[in-house]
């Protein structure tokens, strides 16, 4: 299961959903989905969201087993 902190970070960075959307090239509603854990994002998305916090990958998105 792919744990996302991505809410914490959006939010920490006073930043709102469309805003990141558009750093990122996706639609708000995707990053809606990726804050509720009901979409796990490409390798590359999630690369591009972190670079946009800078931080590595896995401060924002962890994987855990089920």
């Amino acid at each position: 299961m792919l744990k996302t902190r991505l809410k914490e970070f959006r939010v920490k960075h006073d930043m709102n959903q469309k805003t990141l959307a558009d750093l990122v090239g996706v639609r708000r509603e995707t990053i809606g989905h990726l804050e509720r854990g009901a979409y796990s994002p490409s390798l590359k998305l999630a690369w591009d969201i972190a670079k946009v916090f800078k931080v590595p990958i896995e401060e924002i998105f962890q994987y855990e087993e089920e």
